[in-house]
């Protein structure tokens, strides 16, 4: 690609934070760096007061990547992950000195985590090797927070203050499980190593289990965890919001981009406090102001179909009283039964809105008038967005559960 047309593609970058990569021109990645802004960042490196080194690197770019990322701090994480997954060939030879940071897991029951310059024949376990020590503390500041860990060298007699801040699990007070804190451990290290998918995928699996077990403090940790991983998977695959938007309208055969969704879920463990929740979507982003809460009232025994009736007729009847906007999708956590309760509430209300629903057991989407389930591939943009809004949806529908049991029994 001539210098020509590479200034022509930058000119297209997005203003946004994430990560470009330089390619040569066999499409080998020679340079892995983070923006703040992509555009004005790469822009740069085509502007006349360049060191030697970077003139150099340059005059074999023949093609320019980019990776969309949510924030600067998620594009730390992806521009660490690439880096550790490409080595390229300039962010190695771009720096003056030849000691090259690793991550070092020690080899105790608890293990701390620290960074290191050369690996030492000590039983722990080593991350690496990366190009640049500031970026790996600056990751592990984040990560930290998600997956608190232990710094100290010794194990004190009482809770430091990383305890205190949480970013330290407190093993020295016996505040966390050694299997729990492996797990800790473990996540850090495939985060590190760029396979945040298949972290996702098993913290998926515990907050269902948690949630079932009625451990909602723990379901609500792995929630946190899960979105602030959804993040970086996203960043990953270069699949923005939008594109998330755009993939599902087209799978679903809607007539215009469902920039705004409504989700509902019922909650009704043992059939005791009964209750209903609804999550607002706005461009793919939960929009936590218009997030609604239903207590049952009208249906006392087990019955989704009835709650979900109540629920879904008592939010629209009052959007239509109060002439407020109307969603552009109405999402339905449930199969074809529960779609068919939601369309039938919907036309009853006169309501021409699209509606869908997602089966639980093999996310299968249902929509109105099709005989058939849509099964979208695993990985498509418009099935990995429908999955977080049906699980923010189920998270908030078990809190509020959670909620109204907890006041039952403490009566406050």
């Amino acid at each position: 690609m001539s210098k020509t047309r590479l200034k022509e593609k930058v000119a297209k970058l997005p203003e946004t934070p994430g990560v470009y990569l330089f390619k040569d021109a066999q499409g080998k990645v020679i340079y892995v760096g983070k923006a703040k802004s992509l555009k004005k960042r790469v822009q740069s490196y085509f502007g006349r007061e360049l060191a030697g080194k970077t003139v150099a690197m340059m005059s074999n770019v023949a093609d320019i990547d980019h990776q969309l990322a949510p924030s600067e701090a998620m594009a730390l994480l992806l521009e660490a992950s690439l880096i550790h997954q490409y080595m390229p060939k300039y962010n190695i030879s771009l720096r003056d000195d030849k000691s090259f940071p690793f991550v070092k897991i020690t080899n105790e029951p608890f293990p701390r985590i620290c960074i290191v310059r050369k690996r030492e024949a000590d039983g722990a376990r080593y991350l690496g090797r990366y190009t640049s020590a500031g970026l790996l503390r600056e990751v592990l500041k984040i990560v930290r927070k998600y997956f608190p860990y232990r710094s100290c060298k010794e194990l004190p007699r009482k809770a430091c203050i990383y305890y205190r801040l949480g970013l330290s699990p407190a093993p020295c007070i016996g505040k966390i499980s050694k299997e729990e804190y492996a797990r800790n451990i473990g996540s850090i290290a495939l985060i590190l190593g760029g396979k945040t998918e298949v972290l996702i995928k098993r913290l998926l699996k515990e907050m269902e289990l948690e949630s079932k077990n009625q451990r909602f403090e723990e379901a609500a940790r792995r929630r946190d965890q899960i979105a602030a991983l959804s993040s970086i998977g996203r960043a990953r695959a270069g699949v923005s919001p939008f594109d998330e938007v755009g993939d599902l309208k087209h799978l679903l055969k809607l007539n215009k981009l469902p920039l705004r969704i409504e989700a509902f879920d019922i909650s009704n463990i043992s059939g005791k406090e009964a209750t209903g929740s609804m999550v607002s979507f706005y461009k793919a982003m939960p929009d936590k102001n218009n997030y609604r809460r239903f207590r049952i009232k009208t249906v006392e025994k087990i019955d989704d179909y009835r709650m979900l009736s109540e629920v879904i007729r008592r939010r629209y009847s009052r959007v239509l009283a109060e002439d407020l906007a109307l969603p552009d999708l109405i999402l339905i956590d449930g199969g074809r039964g529960h779609l068919m309760v939601a369309e039938k509430e919907a036309r009853e209300l006169g309501l021409n809105i699209a509606l869908a629903s997602i089966a639980k057991e093999h996310e299968h989407i249902y929509i109105p008038g099709k005989g058939t389930p849509i099964r979208l591939k695993h990985d498509t943009p418009a099935l990995n967005l429908v999955r977080r809004i049906r699980d923010e949806a189920h998270r908030f529908a078990l809190s509020y559960h959670h909620l109204l049991r907890r006041k039952k029994v403490i009566g406050r």
